[in-house]
């Protein structure tokens, strides 16, 4: 009985069930994806982050996003646990609230797209947490893929 998939979802079984795709025919490639997301906060808010009663928040949600990244096979469950070369973190202040924007390297047989989706969503509850005790109405929003490159289905790159 094997568990490839006869249909167009990779991710079902023949049966229809949720399934790992088998990835170990697939080439050996750089891996490289981009993410980003947003947590709206009030001015007063992104003027302390760096002095919140919790402590330094960039500094926690950058150390939470790479930390996730690292473990994204755990957070997801069909996600194939992914050796990474290089996890970046950007949290770039600004008027309304925080953009943070991720960027993973792994030299696989697949994607690293989820491990910057999850850099970012990790990052963004890190920093929740940490501003709450002074803004319980911060929003995290528009987490999304902004580029990918590697692999058999090429370069992607958001708005092209």
């Amino acid at each position: 009985m094997g568990m490839s998939s006869d249909t167009s979802f990779s991710h079902l079984d023949r049966r229809g069930r949720a399934a790992m795709v088998d990835v170990s025919a697939k080439e050996v490639t750089r891996r490289v994806a981009e993410a980003s997301c947003r947590v709206l906060l009030s001015t007063d808010t992104v003027e302390r982050l760096g002095r919140l009663p919790k402590g330094d928040a960039l500094t926690v949600a950058r150390v939470a996003g790479v930390q996730a990244a690292k473990s994204t096979a755990t957070w997801v469950p069909l996600a194939h646990p992914l050796p990474l070369d290089q996890v970046e973190v950007e949290i770039e202040p600004g008027e309304g609230g925080v953009t943070i924007r991720s960027r993973v390297v792994a030299t696989a047989r697949t994607g690293a797209e989820m491990e910057a989706l999850t850099a970012c969503a990790a990052a963004a509850l890190a920093l929740y947490d940490m501003v709450k005790a002074v803004e319980r109405g911060a929003v995290v929003t528009d987490l999304l893929l902004e580029a990918k490159s590697g692999g058999r289905s090429g370069e992607y790159r958001r708005g092209r």
